[in-house]
């Protein structure tokens, strides 16, 4: 053992203790590289005078676009979870929520029971929900939606061609991202990390209580 600990070695059951910490310190790393992006391109788009963004309540990851000012939603066709084939374009005329996100995805597991509440409070008759399931298994996607009851459908986006699709309109830097898209199939509200139950009802009630 002391012959070991000389040479800088470590006992073969303190290494996977060790290589655990060293995960956990990356991954906190990288979360924290993507907020602060998202909370610098955020600021920076309701910096600018003409961008027609502003914020929820003060929140720089939840904003909403005024009119005029409204990327058209990408059209996407896929597969639900279920194996349904799903498009897009049969939602407009619809106020949709689209989630980006994926069972490795710790910070989703957080906003899951807060999407299903808002989408409780807000399906069928009013609001659509929709989610983008990134880069996941089906297995451990569908594992999820029943761990947390997630009611609405998702579509398998593995290559993440459809995320990247919308990261050309919006500044999706990861996931989770979720968009409010109007009934003309514009872009009208995101929340760029973890929604919160008031920040998304409030870009909900704005964009429903638009005119069709």
């Amino acid at each position: 053992m002391l012959r070991a600990l000389s040479r800088g070695t470590l006992p073969a059951r303190a290494l996977p203790v060790r290589a655990r910490r060293r995960r956990r310190v990356v991954l906190a790393a990288i979360v924290l590289a993507g907020v602060l992006l998202i909370v610098v391109l955020v600021t920076s788009l309701a910096g600018s005078g003409n961008s027609g963004v502003t914020t929820v309540d003060g929140n720089a990851s939840a904003v909403l676009y005024a009119a005029g000012h409204r990327p058209l939603a990408p059209e996407f066709t896929g597969t639900t979870l279920t194996g349904s084939k799903l498009s897009f374009s049969s939602y407009r005329g619809k106020v949709v929520v689209l989630n980006f996100w994926g069972s490795w995805c710790v910070p989703c597991r957080e906003e899951a029971p807060i999407l299903a509440a808002v989408a409780a409070k807000y399906q069928p008759s009013v609001v659509s929900f929709l989610g983008v399931d990134v880069r996941d298994t089906t297995a451990s996607a569908l594992a999820f939606t029943h761990s947390f009851h997630v009611a609405y459908p998702s579509v398998s986006d593995q290559s993440s061609a459809i995320t990247l699709d919308f990261t050309a309109k919006v500044p999706i830097a990861g996931t989770p991202t979720t968009l409010v898209v109007d009934r003309t199939g514009h872009i009208a509200g995101a929340v760029f990390g973890t929604v919160t139950y008031p920040g998304l009802t409030a870009i909900v009630a704005k964009v429903t209580a638009e005119g069709g």
